[in-house]
């Protein structure tokens, strides 16, 4: 997209925020639900085309939402049709936006975020109340990948998924009309699912190298229950030469490792309802100083993550802080425009 393009849509999107009405209410009829394996939008099955996203500017450690019109297009012209943000965005002309833009957006809460919104005080709840009718809204989300954390409850996991399935209930009772999901590092067990009967839909973040593709088969014969990737992908950076990708910044080894992920999950629409691909922008607060984009960071059971099983936390982006779109995110338009992508 060349550059007057870009900022002519960007500012379509801007004036037709202007003349909403604060805060935007559902449409009369839009309902959320689950059928069998399936997230219902109005009556069809919902494919989730989406993409994790947690903008932080150059410089900053903390989410910003000033270059939202630009990101807005950007996704639009990748076919993204879902958003999933890892904590509540407390501002309902975002949320109109994203809206205006053709975008779901699921909605993340942490268990301990010093009373905002979050599990351990309750005030999750006040937010469902405020935004339930939002017509943004796809489904609400807890955690992310807490299982791999049980330090931060008593030394004893079982305690997060009795947190996780009461609050779940919770939200079950002031609001109907949305699922509830999680974002459970891996695959979860039996016994988890059992233990957390009041969760709808199960997200997964899966970083099995470029070959989710037996995750699917697993969990049909696990669960019922409709589940997506609520992570996958790779970054752009190979911290070594290997498997024929040359070391350092490789934006090849990132679009190649993309197209085998998201091959696989389309392949299994009868059990995935998809993906939200971690992750739109690059992040130079990660890993070090937040004004220079480095190498390394650490991210729990990263084993996994193509080519060279070092997840470069500053490198995971479809795009990069400029807002320039790497080969990756040509990827994602072909799978998510729902057209037969090319080698």
């Amino acid at each position: 997209m060349n550059h007057a393009h870009r900022h002519i849509l960007s500012a379509g999107l801007a004036l037709a925020v202007l003349l909403l009405p604060r805060p935007l209410q559902a449409e009369e009829g839009t309902r959320i639900h689950i059928a069998g394996r399936s997230i219902m939008v109005n009556g069809a099955p919902y494919s989730i085309r989406g993409i994790c996203y947690h903008p932080v500017p150059k410089g900053s450690t903390k989410r910003s939402f000033d270059r939202l019109n630009d990101d807005l297009v950007l996704m639009a012209d990748a076919d993204i049709n879902t958003i999933r943000v890892y904590a509540p965005i407390d501002d309902p002309t975002v949320l109109d936006r994203m809206h205006q833009a053709g975008i779901k957006v699921i909605v993340g809460f942490g268990y301990n975020q010093d009373g905002h919104f979050d599990i351990l005080s309750g005030s999750f709840i006040n937010y469902i109340n405020t935004y339930k009718h939002h017509p943004a809204i796809l489904m609400w989300e807890f955690g992310n990948e807490y299982n791999y954390h049980p330090e931060w409850f008593g030394g004893d996991i079982n305690n997060w998924y009795n947190e996780l399935n009461r609050a779940a209930e919770q939200i079950h009772e002031a609001d109907p009309a949305h699922p509830v999901s999680t974002a459970h590092g891996e695959l979860p067990t039996k016994k988890i699912l059992a233990a957390c009967p009041a969760v709808d839909v199960w997200g997964m973040n899966v970083y099995r190298w470029d070959k989710p593709g037996s995750l699917f088969p697993d969990w049909r014969k696990r669960s019922e229950k409709p589940m997506y990737l609520s992570e996958a992908g790779a970054d752009s950076f190979m911290t070594a030469s290997a498997h024929g990708y040359k070391k350092g910044p490789n934006q090849k080894a990132q679009a190649d490792a993309t197209r085998n992920i998201l091959a696989a999950v389309f392949e299994h629409p009868e059990i995935c309802a998809g993906v939200t691909l971690f992750s739109f922008t690059d992040g130079w607060w990660k890993a070090g100083n937040p004004d220079e984009q480095d190498a390394g960071g650490a991210a729990p059971n990263s084993s996994g993550v193509p080519y060279d099983g070092t997840a470069n936390e500053e490198y995971w982006g479809i795009v990069d802080l400029d807002r320039t779109p790497k080969e990756a995110c040509a990827v994602v338009k072909l799978f998510y425009a729902d057209k037969e992508p090319s080698e």
